[in-house]
């Protein structure tokens, strides 16, 4: 490929991922199951309207039923993203959700279907939708090239919204000519296409030379990874912000269809066709934007846009200038969901970038889940123009927080992985569980550098601790101030080989400033210590040697 090819693949078309096959078959494939998606939230929630006879309360519940189960099943699901064959977790969770539309299939046409039990079958289907996704969005990267992973992120979203422009109308006119049934129906057969791609994906699947980690432990790795690495933190706040205060357009739309506007199914249908139509549009110019305006002055903007149009809406009995202002809003919310995608995408290196993006997902969505609730009680209590009015205000309000904790821009540089040169010389029996293991690095500093050795040392020890380190120390001897110790603790054996497997570029580049101020000039002194090594030693002279074959000797 020429230096110009190059150029054009990084700066090119939105739609030049589409050029790689399996991407493209996979992406097309999620077209449909988008659809069933999207036609089930229709039938579930006029469904759920005529169960209840519009409470509004119980109508914004479907859509916190529907997005609750991707702010408690996406993290476990991204730990095993991680741990295991991200193809094979994907086809679980897609065969799930189909088998649990089916059932709810079954139930409507027995009419066995009550608020509760709709409910409960929404939350299943989602939390199939969550076990699938992480899997799905952290294998992008291993289907296209980093130069089209920006754009191949928005093409994600496109596809969602390409289903969301059509996707609810048809919802609507299925519901209304056919019925609820027929919505669940195609909801549990659309999702069978994708799980045929996925089936059909030749993922070259390379496991670790190390067991798999628990899963409390590889939950807790991710979370520790996000909690100190400062722009992903910084990423999932702002998602969660963003999904509590502009939730009410997609809880009470419904309501916004059937009270405000006097509609039908129909109607309701055409109010998140246009907000589907939008956010293509929008999800098109991700990248120009993102590139020549900046991420956080893009969130900021489109914050403005969502919280203007929320309050045109709780004002307006139109249904063309209602329509037109989901338009706006649909971009507006696209652009904002994908540009905080990206940014954990391209922050985050690639063995936790499952964990990362299922913790921003529940960050979204579980905000999302809690603000429909929230502006759902406010319609109930309230008016449904209020709760609107109320939501727009608070979107807009949450732009303060770009001044004091800007998003990090994201190049996904120095995100790959190094593998660490220093070879381990072990001459203790350990296994992966013997531990604790302590780590002394020893560094000879010019005193006259202490001040800048000191602050790199603490960009340092973010990386051990987000790379699975604890209890991160370092020390400065009384009697020598050139010579500098740091230490940190794993608590097993198997966790701190998994740790050295880690590391990136980045971290490595970092080590390398600390390693500089060592004057000598020669490689920094490591030790390793086993503590509490009940196991090493022989506690009498005539105990046996663990060690100790049957003739005598020490075996390897």
């Amino acid at each position: 490929m020429s230096e110009e090819q190059a150029s054009l693949g990084r700066k090119g078309s939105a739609w030049a991922p589409l050029r790689e096959a399996t991407f493209r078959r996979i992406w097309t494939a999620s077209l449909f199951s988008n659809f069933g998606q999207l036609i089930l939230g229709v039938g579930a929630a006029w469904e759920m309207t005529r169960l209840t006879n519009g409470n509004p309360g119980m109508v914004a519940l479907v859509q916190s039923a529907l997005m609750l189960p991707l702010m408690l099943v996406a993290v476990p699901a991204g730990a095993l993203a991680d741990m295991f064959d991200r193809r094979k977790i994907a086809l679980f969770g897609l065969g799930f959700s189909s088998a649990s539309g089916a059932l709810l299939t079954v139930l409507a046409s027995q009419d066995m279907v009550t608020p509760w039990v709709l409910l409960g079958f929404c939350v299943l289907i989602g939390a199939g939708v969550a076990l699938y996704s992480p899997s799905w969005q952290a294998s992008i990267g291993e289907q296209v090239s980093n130069d089209h992973l920006p754009a191949a992120i928005s093409l994600g979203t496109i596809s969602y919204n390409v289903a969301r422009s059509v996707g609810p109308a048809i919802g609507g006119v299925v519901v209304k000519s056919l019925g609820a049934m027929a919505a669940f129906a195609i909801n549990a057969a659309f999702y069978i296409p994708l799980w045929i791609a996925f089936f059909f994906w030749t993922r070259k699947h390379l496991p670790s030379r190390l067991p798999p980690e628990r899963i409390d432990r590889a939950i807790v790795s991710g979370m520790r990874y996000v909690f100190h690495a400062p722009p992903i933190r910084t990423v999932l706040f702002r998602a969660f912000l963003f999904g509590v205060t502009s939730a009410s357009q997609v809880a009470l739309v419904v309501l916004i269809a059937r009270n405000q506007l006097h509609g039908t199914a129909s109607t309701y249908g055409l109010l998140l066709g246009a907000t589907g139509i939008g956010a293509v549009l929008g999800a098109v110019f991700v990248g120009d934007l993102r590139e020549r305006i900046g991420t956080e002055r893009c969130v900021r903007l489109f914050s403005i846009a969502t919280g203007a149009v929320l309050m045109l809406i709780a004002s307006s009995t139109s249904l063309v200038v209602v329509c037109l202002a989901l338009l706006v809003s649909g971009a507006a919310n696209i652009l904002t969901v994908a540009m905080l995608n990206v940014g954990v995408q391209l922050t985050a290196p690639r063995w936790v970038t499952a964990r990362a993006l299922s913790l921003y997902s529940s960050a979204l969505t579980g905000g999302i889940a809690i603000g429909a609730f929230l502006w759902g009680s406010v319609a109930s209590h309230y008016s449904l123009a209020t709760a609107l009015t109320a939501s727009g205000i608070s979107v807009i309000a949450t732009t303060i927080f770009g001044f004091f904790s800007p998003l990090p821009r994201g190049d996904a540089e120095g995100q790959d992985p190094h593998e660490l040169e220093n070879e381990l010389h072990v001459k203790l029996d350990l296994t992966m569980r013997s531990g604790p293991v302590t780590i002394e690095v020893e560094y000879d500093v010019d005193p006259d550098n202490a001040r800048e050795f000191y602050e790199v040392m603490r960009h340092v020890q973010r990386i051990r601790m987000r790379n699975g380190g604890f209890n991160w120390t370092v020390s400065r001897d009384i009697s020598d101030p050139a010579l500098w110790l740091e230490r940190y603790h794993c608590p097993t054996w198997g966790d701190y080989l998994r740790m050295r497997t880690h590391y990136t570029q980045a971290d490595h580049e970092m080590q390398a400033k600390a390693d500089a101020y060592n004057r000598t000039g020669q490689a920094t002194r490591v030790r390793r210590w086993l503590e509490r090594p009940y196991g090493s030693v022989r506690w009498q002279a005539d105990s046996p040697d663990p060690r100790m074959g049957p003739m005598g000797y020490i075996g390897p």
